[in-house]
């Protein structure tokens, strides 16, 4: 029991196939019930009437088909029993697939976004959010590695989270998150506001040892991307069954020949003649899996050479691509050596302090904007595009508010209620 909980919250909210019914003389006013809840997502309309015409009466009864989070249909179906309405269960049509809704409770709602701003997840995936949230902020850490720049982030998340600026109180975590992430890398670089001495260094120092920063961030790239792949065979395999798992280029067979060139790459470094071979294997036998599963798409020999050896490249580049951890994080500490040598320079004079601020403020700011959006490039074009092979379908309830009602929870999931039922909303999920 407590596995299948587990497993649920790691899924998208689970939907259900409704017919919502009442007599067609009640019909109105059921939808009208329906409409208040804001809870269900009927094809056609828009408006009441449109789906009044488009319910399908027979024996004096209407019904019309839709789709509703599960939690939310035992709490519909007893506010339409009073007008003679009720649920009726149906089985999820063929080739169909369901509406998809991210659950909403505690800090998923505000870590939600940054998922949702990609695509809707397919509702048969995985939903990554939490783990897509790691990924940022420790990306974002390792480029904006500052502890005293990190306390600042942790005070602007406090800020937030007060609701000093009410629409934007639900970035809090994204700023709390990063903030600690950038507070522990500043530690290990040895950054308070810049190379200040005011704390040790307890890894290295990113402009004197740029080599050995470089290799960490490839190294986690290559974790992160592995965990890319292993979330996108499950959903692949969620998606297809076994055999779109085993040869889909972001599936197990893409997994393998990335899994194999790092073990390549690995033996190389270490010089070790059985690492390398493994690898080797590995890699060949990834590639090979990728090779058949383009021939079983149809394309022919030439096509499927063409895109293994786009697959290849793409592994190379992927892992490239992840250089800019170590790039912007070796900026960020230039900028901060710059700031405090003008302001080592200019002490003791107010100029000093001037430049300290300043300088500070410009690195904090301007590295902040751009760092965001490395991190943000990388999650979506790196990890996102082997997690997701496709889009899912948003799940759009049709809302119309009674005047002075207040529209319920819908998904049950420990969420704050708004005033349109931010469980049941895509847009406030």
């Amino acid at each position: 029991m407590r596995r299948r909980e587990v497993s649920r919250r790691w899924r998208p909210v689970r939907m259900s196939r409704v017919a919502v019914a009442a007599p067609e003389a009640r019909m109105r006013d059921v939808l009208a019930q329906v409409g208040d809840a804001g809870c269900v997502e009927f094809e056609g309309g828009p408006d009441l009437d449109g789906y009044g015409e488009a319910a399908v009466v027979r024996d004096g009864v209407a019904a019309l088909p839709g789709w509703t989070p599960q939690p939310a249909v035992a709490p519909l179906a007893e506010r339409l029993a009073p007008l003679g309405g009720a649920l009726v269960p149906l089985p999820h049509p063929r080739g169909v697939e369901a509406p998809s809704l991210l659950r909403s409770g505690g800090l998923r709602g505000s870590i939600n976004p940054l998922v949702e701003t990609y695509g809707a997840v397919p509702y048969t995936d995985i939903d990554p959010a939490p783990l897509a949230m790691a990924a940022y902020v420790l990306m974002f850490g390792m480029m904006f590695g500052d502890a005293g720049h990190g306390l600042l982030l942790l005070v602007l998340a406090g800020l937030l989270l007060s609701g000093l600026w009410p629409r934007l109180r639900r970035m809090w975590p994204f700023a709390a998150g990063a903030g600690l992430t950038s507070v522990l890398f500043g530690l290990l670089y040895g950054e308070f506001f810049g190379p200040t001495r005011l704390v040790p260094v307890l890894w290295l120092r990113p402009a004197a040892e740029p080599i050995p920063l470089l290799l960490a961030a490839l190294g986690a790239g290559g974790v992160l991307l592995g965990g890319a792949y292993l979330l996108g065979s499950v959903n692949r395999w969620r998606e297809g069954g076994w055999p779109l798992a085993l040869y889909a280029r972001s599936g197990i067979a893409g997994g393998a020949a990335f899994l194999g060139i790092g073990l390549v790459a690995g033996g190389w470094y270490t010089r070790s003649g059985w690492l390398t071979g493994c690898g080797i294997a590995v890699a060949l036998a990834g590639l090979g899996l990728v090779f058949a599963g383009f021939l079983a798409e149809g394309g022919g020999v030439t096509q499927a050479v063409m895109e293994l050896f786009d697959v290849v490249v793409g592994l190379g580049s992927n892992v490239a691509s992840f250089a800019r951890l170590a790039a912007f994080g070796l900026t960020h500490a230039a900028i901060g050596g710059i700031v405090w040598e003008g302001t080592a320079g200019l002490w003791p004079s107010p100029g000093a302090v001037v430049v300290f601020l300043l300088g500070n403020a410009v690195a904090f700011g301007l590295e902040g904007l751009v760092v965001a959006i490395q991190a943000l490039r990388l999650e979506y074009y790196e990890l996102f595009s082997r997690v997701f092979r496709t889009e899912g379908r948003p799940f759009r309830p049709w809302h119309l508010p009674l005047e002075g009602s207040a529209c319920p929870s819908g998904s049950g999931e420990g969420s704050s209620p708004s005033p349109l039922s931010s469980s049941c909303s895509p847009s406030r999920s």
